[in-house]
């Protein structure tokens, strides 16, 4: 059942980024935030379903042990939400991706981890292909025209803050999953994900409310017709971490790399759903990235 269970991740996670992007108005300056606060609603629906239905032996002051852990997470997926109103998800998608690279380079700078020569490649496969993009969009007059030289840059610069603070997020978690290091109270060996995910899923929540508070506070409304993509792209978001959980408890060693691939399921449905059209050379240096990500899972997976 593992290898379903990393399909279906692969698959749903796919198809939410899908729905992020369709859910994304250039248009409303807030969609981000309404984006935000559709996922937290359902991640917190979530979380009490697990509180109701299973012994976790979950306590409250876990919010506060894990919120550094999760404001990376919540901080990089809003900055996510915000620049694929600007930008192809075909392109933003792969260069996010590259945070579990990003992690094993903190673990060898930070950690004092070594990595072999393989997983060497992998990286220079990614950085070369972050850097081609990065040189082609530098050219892209298109964009700049369209949204401004300024918004263009940040647009374009999102998803690279969602991988650097996604990554951050990943190695800190490195800790908090540690049974040996972890701060979280009441935790075991077979507990310690669930506790970790219910805190970040009720943080999220949280920061719905309180997103949600301020909305209201500007007399934005939600149309739930309008907020359709959005409510759709939260349930798959949330449902890609339910089927995460299994995929990886079982077998993970060979689940990661196939879940690593996701950014290959956006690519294909913007195609065909979105109608995005790149250039064969962003292409190539994207087909780079992904190569680089999936071989990087599968090494450091064994």
């Amino acid at each position: 059942m593992w290898f379903v269970y990393a399909v279906l991740t692969t698959l749903i996670w796919g198809l939410a980024e899908l729905f992020y992007k369709k859910a994304a108005d250039p248009s409303e300056p807030y969609t981000h935030l309404k984006t935000c606060i559709w996922v937290g609603a359902v991640m917190g629906l979530h979380a009490c379903y697990i509180l109701a239905t299973q012994d976790i032996n979950y306590q409250p002051i876990n919010l506060i042990k894990y919120l550094p852990v999760s404001a990376f997470y919540i901080v990089s997926m809003t900055c996510a939400f915000f620049g694929v109103r600007y930008i192809e998800v075909s392109l933003a998608s792969p260069i996010e991706n590259t945070s579990g690279a990003l992690c094993t380079l903190m673990c060898v700078l930070l950690l004092g981890q070594t990595i072999e020569l393989p997983s060497v490649v992998a990286i220079s496969a990614i950085v070369c292909g972050i850097l081609g993009i990065g040189f082609l969009e530098n050219k892209n007059t298109q964009r700049k025209q369209k949204l401004g030289k300024t918004l263009a840059i940040i647009g374009f610069a999102m998803p690279f803050i969602y991988a650097i603070l996604d990554a951050c997020g990943t190695f800190l978690d490195i800790y908090y999953l540690d049974i040996a290091t972890s701060p979280l109270v009441g935790v075991t060996e077979d507990n310690i994900e669930d506790i970790a995910n219910t805190s970040y899923e009720l943080t999220f929540c949280l920061c719905a409310i309180i997103l949600y508070i301020y909305l209201k506070w500007k007399n934005l409304q939600f149309h739930l017709p309008q907020q359709k993509d959005k409510i759709l792209a939260a349930i798959c978001e949330t449902a890609g971490q339910f089927t995460y959980v299994y995929a990886m408890s079982d077998n993970g060693a060979i689940a990661a790399p196939i879940i690593s691939s996701v950014c290959v399921v956006p690519l294909v449905l913007s195609k065909i759903f979105l109608k995005e059209k790149l250039t064969l050379l962003q292409y190539f240096y994207i087909s780079l990235i992904v190569i680089g990500i999936v071989v990087l899972a599968i090494l450091e997976g064994d």
